[in-house]
């Protein structure tokens, strides 16, 4: 059982489905895991890529990442009976020789891969990664039981930005979606109010509006805009200032009464203990955003899931960041809260497999082998131009 190739490129993402708005410069790496194992004729490939939101990792997957799991041996990357790959092995392999701490973004180059690894893994056991994720944990996924999802999105527009904002909502609205999140703190307070009105005008209320900050305000502006949102009543309340500010963030956990989410841009257990001690969240409403890619894959992710777990947190606190395929699997496979999608931005990586769109805001993940990337017929083609098929 080994791993006989990998390929990996960059390529460029946008918050808009508007080709012609700009994209701000946004990229992400994709990757194709080739292994040995041959089904149907042709050898078992996994994909992956880098979420979004932290530009891709070309140096770190190709000088440091990869090499090491070409390199390994047969027996350090399978399962003990040699039947197929072991994702929390190989993730030990990419590991190897790396110290604690300073993770910059090479957690990022790790969750590229591992992503591929757990594509391959499962497609050669035969199963949907929900399941097959399920089984490597220890867990059993509730029969019949869809994810709670609600549509990413609400970027800024250069122009006309409250009624673009109104028209991708109201597009969201009739693809199936009633819960939302958008973006403020990148204009005046008043513009940003004047987006969450035209939003929750279009929403069943305003506790279906989640309003995401971007870790954009210091501490004099996040205690003010705490003040004017408070009213509204908003599903939550996200990534308020810098991510390692815990004392404002917990400054205004302690008079903000709606639900605070964060964690996204937080990467190892070692911070994760550190927003639980020091960043004021409360277990009975906040909620928690680490995305499983970008800390260091599912192996880091389901340790920071345990330990939290361990802490207090009930799982129907986490919603992983990402609104991807992936993303969705995770969430039902260790019984978490519900997930982010993606259905306009981000393309091709974002959204719900072709043809799918929530039934009462909840959508299963495809029951294709492995992420079921092949369920959506613009990324595949992407991905399998990379592997050469």
């Amino acid at each position: 059982m080994r791993i006989v190739d990998i390929r990996h490129d960059v390529v460029p993402i946008s918050r808009y489905s508007d080709p012609a708005l700009p994209s701000g410069g946004l990229d992400t790496s994709i990757a194709a895991v080739i292994t040995d194992v041959v089904r149907d004729g042709r050898p078992v490939v996994g994909y992956g890529f880098a979420s979004i939101g932290r530009f891709a990792q070309r140096g770190l997957i190709a000088d440091r990442f990869a090499p090491r799991l070409l390199h390994a041996t047969g027996a350090a990357l399978a399962t003990e009976d040699g039947a197929n790959l072991d994702p929390f092995s190989a993730w030990r392999t990419m590991m190897a020789g790396e110290k604690p701490g300073g993770h910059g973004e090479r957690c990022v180059a790790v969750g590229t891969l591992d992503m591929a690894i757990w594509d391959a893994a499962a497609k050669i056991a035969g199963l949907p990664l929900y399941r097959f994720l399920a089984q490597c944990t220890g867990r059993t996924p509730a029969a019949d039981a869809p994810v709670p999802v609600y549509a990413g999105g609400g970027y800024y527009y250069p122009a006309d930005d409250t009624e673009c904002l109104a028209e991708e909502l109201r597009r969201l609205r009739d693809m199936g979606y009633d819960r939302v999140k958008i973006k403020i703190a990148g204009k005046s307070f008043d513009q940003d109010l004047a987006r969450i009105d035209a939003a929750v005008e279009l929403l069943p209320d305003a506790g279906h509006l989640a309003v995401d900050a971007m870790n954009g305000y210091d501490a004099a502006a996040c205690r003010a805009a705490a003040g004017r949102l408070a009213p509204y009543g908003l599903w939550w309340f996200e990534d308020i200032c810098d991510p390692l500010d815990f004392e404002t963030q917990a400054a205004v956990a302690g008079v903000y009464g709606g639900a605070i989410a964060a964690g996204e841009a937080l990467f190892s257990v070692a911070e994760a203990r550190l927003l639980d001690r020091h960043g004021g969240l409360r277990r009975d409403r906040d909620i928690l955003l680490f995305d499983p890619v970008h800390c260091y894959g599912l192996p880091g992710y389901v340790a920071i899931v345990r330990d939290l777990e361990a802490h207090g947190w009930p799982r129907s606190a986490f919603w992983p960041h990402g609104g991807h395929l992936f993303c969705l699997h995770v969430v039902r496979a260790l019984g978490l809260g519900g997930a982010e999608v993606n259905p306009l931005c981000f393309q091709p990586f974002g959204g719900l497999p072709d043809g799918t769109a929530p039934e009462n805001g909840r959508v299963a993940p495809p029951e294709a082998p492995g992420i079921g990337f092949e369920t959506k017929a613009a990324l595949y083609r992407l991905f399998a131009s990379l592997a050469g098929g």
